[in-house]
């Protein structure tokens, strides 16, 4: 963070969480600065422009000032996510194959899993299928057919396509979705749906529209697919009126520039896109990409990236620089075919609700959370309900007078009376000593997920560098790394903001994926592969072109696109497949498909061992892809000279009582933004910003480095 004397705006970058909404400002230096605001979930833009104005205090500027000298805005949020779990999406209509009428009440039965426990998934009775999106009454089936290999079994009965059109709009719907059986092999009977559709509408004077899997969503997997059209119609379309709401806010304070999103890829969107439920998941992903993107100026490869909020702990692995695209992700128990990175989500954060189990007298925690109502120490909140930040009140971890800068005050008192009735009682333990279970408790959570993760990946936490933000991250990092002996635990001093920032390093890229399912067998001849070739070729172009048409909505060319075509690939009978940036950019002689081979090989070989390959039973082509994307100014890393390992007197501004293991310890307390390059400090210790806590036990020391970025040790 910087004083940001003369400074000329460039970047803002937007993370509306479910508690918080932060901005991210950086200037033409790379300087930056973060607000931070409670989110306004029934109008965003209250909440980003009182963010916006917290960051920009710091420089001394007005929003209309800073805006109107911006290059670029990107946004991320949780309002699309909010009504997909809210239900109050649109009222829309469906179309499918008959006989799979009942896609939505059968959920393919692993929908009903999703979200529990292992142990719950071994009783069925604690099951409940998802509230169907679209009753039974508004899904009709259409006879017809379209086989495995996209020729026409069953021809389309264009009077039933017809009647349930008709049926549809009498019932007042506001769009109709289409998924057809392996329609992404064969559009034409979608296309036809949709034809008939028109005329019925033209006849009837009436419009709406409609929704074609094939068009929108072209993969196998029809329940996914049809999920993934279906959250484009219920949910997505009436997001972009918030979206429009933040671009409109902008635009009212002079900004100039497009407002983008960040979509589940990776890359950033225009808010404008055809398919905008790819940003369905945006706020995790960013810290993801800025965690890519700080890893890589670092000279780091691999990193556990680990972000607490008020309501969940996000994890997600960068190993050898990369981070992994699930191709069938679940999405608040949702199954959907949208490439997402791959995250895991654990229902434990800072507001997470805290409880005695009358019958077992256990400690649970979450996963409902009080979200931006904080605890039973924001008065303001109306939570009756003890949570994490209670507790980190309590043993004065936190300090109540200046959470968010002191913008909003806590009553530590209040906290302690909550605690004191509903945990410590219960138990028969004294106060302190309960917080103090439930913060260890938690933390040991978080330890063990994040553990469980790595381990799973193969690897050992000693393989990986830790890098912890988000507004609970610094507060807790030092309780969920203890003992996993990492290469480096890293905290940066923008930790609250890091989602924010990382939307700001994504690029301006569009992604289209279509499923091909080549199979290529060992021995074929050159004219074979050229016949493949040509299959491949064919859909990165028509991928290439959906690309170019979505940047073309941004007045952006195809002469400035930079196209990567890429593919996913297994072995011939195996069941998981592998994504990769295709070695050549076209398919032009036998040898490149012998290239695109060889890079599959290379990297199975990398993620799972030798033995495991089995080239010799053929490959199989299961999904092209193309990515595209174009130049935006990316925020520059701060750069600060060092000083001596001891902080300036000045940096300590008091003493405070602190629980640690048992006793109260005065515990020195440090201002962050008084804390220069090179100093180290020895816990216990905790360091203070308006937007974080960053707390250092007794047994640990932090030294901060020169991008500002704090690195936790053994003392």
């Amino acid at each position: 963070m910087s004083n940001g004397m003369g400074s000329r705006p460039r970047i803002l970058a937007i993370d509306a969480g479910g508690t918080m909404t932060d901005t991210f400002i950086i200037n033409e230096r790379g300087e930056f600065v973060i607000g931070k605001a409670q989110t306004t979930p029934h109008d965003e833009s209250i909440g980003f422009l009182n963010s916006a104005r917290d960051a920009l205090h710091y420089w001394g500027m007005s929003v209309e000032e800073a805006f109107g000298a911006m290059v670029s805005g990107i946004y991320s949020g949780t309002a699309m996510l909010n009504r997909l779990l809210e239900r109050k999406g649109r009222k829309v209509g469906v179309i499918v194959t008959a006989g799979m009428e009942d896609y939505l009440r059968m959920e393919r039965a692993i929908q009903t899993y999703l979200g529990y426990s292992y142990s719950d998934r071994l009783h069925i009775v604690t099951h409940r299928h998802n509230p169907p999106l679209v009753p039974r009454q508004r899904i009709f089936g259409v006879r017809e057919r379209i086989d495995v290999f996209g020729k026409v079994a069953i021809p389309l009965y264009e009077h039933e396509a017809r009647a349930a059109v008709e049926q549809l709009l009498a019932m007042g719907v506001d769009s109709i979705v289409v998924n057809l059986i392996y329609s992404f092999k064969n559009p034409a009977h979608e296309q036809r749906v949709r034809e008939i559709a028109e005329e019925v509408m033209t006849a009837e004077g009436r419009r709406i529209p409609i929704y074609l899997s094939s068009e929108l969503y072209p993969l196998r997997a029809d329940f996914p697919r049809l999920n993934a059209t279906l959250l484009e119609a219920y949910a997505a379309e009436p997001s972009r009126e918030q979206l429009q709401k933040v671009r409109d806010v902008t635009r009212a304070h002079g900004a100039t520039f497009d407002l983008r999103v960040m979509a589940s890829h990776g890359g950033t969107i225009s808010i404008d896109a055809r398919e905008l439920a790819r940003t369905l998941i945006s706020g995790p992903i960013g810290g993801v990409i800025g965690a890519k993107y700080l890893a890589e100026r670092i000279g780091v490869h691999n990193v556990a990236c680990t972000d607490i909020g008020g309501t969940s702990f996000d994890i997600a692995l960068i190993t050898d620089g990369e981070f992994q695209i699930k191709n069938v992700p679940d999405v608040a128990r949702f199954l959907l075919n949208i490439p997402l990175v791959q995250i895991d989500s654990v229902g434990a954060g800072t507001g997470s609700f805290v409880r005695v189990n009358p019958g077992n007298r256990r400690i649970e925690i979450g996963p409902d959370s009080a979200g931006a109502r904080v605890g039973v120490c924001y008065p303001e909140g109306g939570v009756d309900t003890v949570t994490i930040s209670d507790c980190n009140v309590v043993l004065g971890y936190l300090n109540p007078d200046n959470f968010l800068g002191g913008e909003v005050r806590l009553d530590r008192q209040r906290a302690i009376a909550a605690v004191q009735q509903q945990i410590a009682e219960p138990l028969g333990l004294d106060v302190y000593a309960a917080a103090a279970g439930v913060i260890e408790l938690f933390e040991d959570n978080l330890k063990n997920n994040l553990l469980g993760r790595i381990i799973g990946k193969g690897y050992g936490p000693e393989n990986y560098t830790l890098l912890s933000y988000g507004g609970g991250g610094p507060l807790h990092v030092g309780g969920y790394s203890a003992g996993l002996n990492f290469e480096d635990v890293l905290i940066p001093t923008w930790a609250p903001g890091f989602s924010a920032f990382g939307c700001a390093c994504g690029d301006f890229e569009y992604r289209y994926d279509r499923s091909i399912d080549l199979p290529i067998f060992p021995g074929i001849d050159d004219t074979a592969r050229m016949q493949l070739g040509a299959v491949i070729n064919a859909a990165w172009d028509a991928l290439a072109d959906q690309v170019a048409a979505e940047f073309a909505k941004s007045g952006i060319s195809r002469e400035q696109i930079d196209f990567k075509p890429a593919i996913r690939m297994q072995y011939y009978g195996q069941l998981n497949d592998l994504e990769f940036r295709s070695p050549v950019r076209r398919i032009e002689e036998p040898g490149d498909i012998l290239q695109l081979l060889r890079a599959f090989d290379d990297l199975y070989a990398k993620i799972y061992y030798n033995a495991a390959r089995t080239p010799d039973f053929g490959y199989l082509a299961t999904r092209a892809i193309m990515t595209g994307s174009v130049d935006v100014e990316k925020p520059a890393l701060p750069h600060r000279a060092e000083t001596g390992i001891v902080p300036d007197p000045e940096a300590q501004i008091n003493t405070r009582e602190v629980y640690w293991k048992g006793a109260w310890v005065p515990t020195p307390i440090f201002a962050m933004d008084r804390l220069h390059a090179g100093n180290r400090i020895v816990g216990p210790a905790i360091i203070e910003a308006p937007a974080c806590t960053l707390v250092v036990p007794p047994d640990r020391q932090v030294w901060l480095d020169r991008n500002d970025i704090f690195h936790m040790r053994p003392a």
